[in-house]
């Protein structure tokens, strides 16, 4: 059963109990978030990055990294000075996104030569790879509307196509739905028609810095409980964090000023989330949902065993 927290336009602080571990055997788990390692910039000097890594040293599970992870450019000497004495300490358990602020160098290249391998082949930011009986697709969102748009939505269709499984997870720098400083995103509608088509539960974004889940929707924006997507907004890595400025629809629940993790569990049919504060483990979001295919075929059964 989920627990639902409403938060604030501006702020938003909810006490309480530390969160205990997943039992051992209850699923694959996965650690998420974006918005990562400041350096000293704008006069301004984070120290975010160090409370979400010393939450994540807590945790077990594979980390999304959602962009944006060495302000302000992602050069070289920021991913050397910044991320990489924070969360580079799980580098060898990380999957990265790139975000706009790695495009401030040219071509992002300083983020492709340090993730290497793990940033996808050819230098273009998206992959895909499977966390137990889950298939996770790793999406370049600065594509969008540049050349290599099409391209990107060509692989995403074939690939989703070839692993059809019941439980599927997008992640990806700009959110489609955002009621943060940015905000939606239309620009990602296409790609995210093909998430729905091919049933895909979860998506993944940063961008904002705040934390927010929506109830799922589809491309669109409109609740479909059935077989939309439940979006999650996690910019709370360590940058500065943001405020929220327009609530949009379906908007489920928003928290700002606090740094921390989504924290998932990925089960055969379904899936649970807690997000945890940095580095208290303050448990201030929580849930569990089922896969839509898991859904549906649990009603088949039903109806072939004349039950309603």
């Amino acid at each position: 059963m989920t627990r639902t927290y409403l938060a604030g336009a501006l702020a938003f602080c909810l006490l309480s109990p530390a969160a205990s571990p997943a039992q051992a055997g209850d699923g694959n788990m996965l650690i998420a978030a974006g918005d990562i390692a400041q350096c000293p910039a704008w006069g301004y000097v984070g120290t975010g990055a160090e409370a979400t890594a010393r939450l994540i040293e807590s945790l077990s599970g594979t980390v999304l990294a959602l962009g944006d992870l060495a302000y302000p450019n992602g050069t070289q000497r920021q991913f050397r000075e910044c991320f990489e004495p924070t969360w580079g300490r799980f580098k060898d358990r990380t999957r990265p996104v790139p975000g706009n602020h790695e495009y401030n160098s040219p071509g992002a290249a300083p983020y492709y030569a340090y993730w290497g391998s793990r940033a996808g082949k050819d230098g273009l930011g998206y992959y895909s790879f499977d966390i137990g009986q889950w298939h996770i697709v790793a999406l370049n969102s600065n594509l969008i509307g540049g050349p290599l748009e099409a391209k990107q939505e060509q692989w995403l269709a074939a690939d989703l196509t070839a692993h059809p499984v019941t439980c599927a997870l997008a992640f990806f720098h700009h959110p489609r739905f955002g009621s943060g400083w940015h905000g939606s995103d239309r620009r990602l509608s296409r790609l995210v028609r093909i998430l729905y088509a091919h049933g895909v539960d979860v998506m993944l974004s940063g961008h904002d810095h705040d934390y927010e889940r929506f109830a799922p929707q589809d491309p669109e924006g409109r609740a479909d409980a059935r077989r939309g997507i439940r979006a999650f907004v996690v910019g709370t890595g360590g940058a500065r964090l943001g405020p929220f400025i327009r609530i949009q629809d379906n908007s489920e629940v928003r928290i700002f000023g606090e740094y921390g993790v989504l924290w998932m569990t990925l089960e055969a049919d379904g899936y649970r989330w807690q997000f945890l504060s940095a580095p208290d483990r303050r448990r201030l979001d929580e849930g569990s949902a089922a896969c839509h295919a898991s859904e549906g075929k649990n009603n088949a059964e039903r109806r072939e065993a004349g039950r309603p």
